[in-house]
């Protein structure tokens, strides 16, 4: 579910844990097609969190990383003892414990610091937010823990960029501004999907869109009411124009995409978790410690 990664480090969110990875450019040398791949993400080591259904994740400063616990209604970090450290919970639930009352699920970084959040119900009761899934969602203030917007449908994936907050309502398939003085927002494009992961890249936004299931979780929010194709993929978006540039669209199999983020830079990444010979044959020491290692 959670995805947070930048040129250097990588973190996927799962069902129990959080695994991390960490490039190293001498393994990508050696991958095929050779001399196409610029970074390759290697198993560093996995922490164990229990079903805390994840959500979005991101590094703050000194790469800590921030994660949605989304069963427990908090922020929370990780450390070598337990299975998380809460560190932040919105001010209308009373307590931690593992019945998912408001659905938060969105993470939104300034400066390092985790700055607003994204959760689909202002309740405090066991999966409460359900009742009014259809627009009972909120924008919060991490710092302040006000409440900056209310009547969304299903939001994700708060950011902050080019000095505006952005935020998708994915039950209407939208990608909109918030006026942080009136709470209004205020949709620039409405693309055919579930919209769910956000990253910019300059005047681009990378969006990811999801088919949805035709459950009870995704039942009476627009963009299942409405007689419209919907898809699975990544969208691209120029945000002064509000016009679709781009897309990568999944046609089979794959019918939700979570996360989204660009790697700024790299052209060819890749990702080794199953290759056992790679990962054994391969290390990364200190820096001091390389002066000294003599190659076979």
């Amino acid at each position: 579910m959670g995805l947070a990664a930048n040129t250097q480090i990588l973190s996927i969110g799962t069902a129990g844990q959080v695994s991390h990875f960490r490039n190293m450019p001498a393994v990508a040398q050696k991958r095929d097609p050779i001399g196409q791949v610029d970074a390759c993400y290697m198993p560093r080591d996995s922490h164990t969190t229990g079903d805390i259904l994840v959500h979005e994740m991101a590094y703050g400063n000194n790469e800590e990383l921030w994660v949605v616990n989304t069963r427990f209604s908090c922020l929370c970090t990780l450390d070598a003892v337990n299975s998380f450290v809460p560190r932040w919970k919105p001010a209308f639930i009373s307590g931690y414990s593992p019945d998912d009352r408001c659905h938060l699920n969105g993470l939104g970084m300034v400066d390092g610091k985790p700055h607003y959040v994204t959760a689909l119900g202002e309740t405090n009761t066991a999966t409460g937010w359900r009742a009014n899934k259809k627009d009972g969602g909120i924008l919060i203030d991490v710092a302040s823990g006000e409440i900056i917007a209310r009547n969304l449908s299903m939001p994700h994936s708060p950011r902050w960029h080019n000095g505006q907050l952005w935020v998708l309502e994915s039950g209407k398939g939208t990608l909109s501004i918030v006026d942080l003085a009136t709470g209004k927002h205020e949709a620039i494009v409405t693309l055919p999907g579930f919209t769910r992961g956000l990253d910019f890249y300059g005047p681009l936004a990378f969006i990811g869109l999801s088919q949805v299931r035709e459950t009870a979780v995704f039942s009476g929010i627009p963009i299942t009411e409405q007689p419209m194709e919907r898809n699975s993929g990544a969208w691209v978006v120029n945000i002064q124009t509000g016009q679709v540039v781009a897309f990568v669209k999944f046609e089979e199999a794959l019918q939700e995409i979570f996360a989204v983020q660009i790697l700024p830079g790299i052209i060819g990444p890749d990702l080794v978790n199953d290759n056992l010979e790679m990962i054994h044959s391969s290390y990364e020491l200190p820096g001091d410690a390389m002066k000294h290692v003599e190659m076979p």
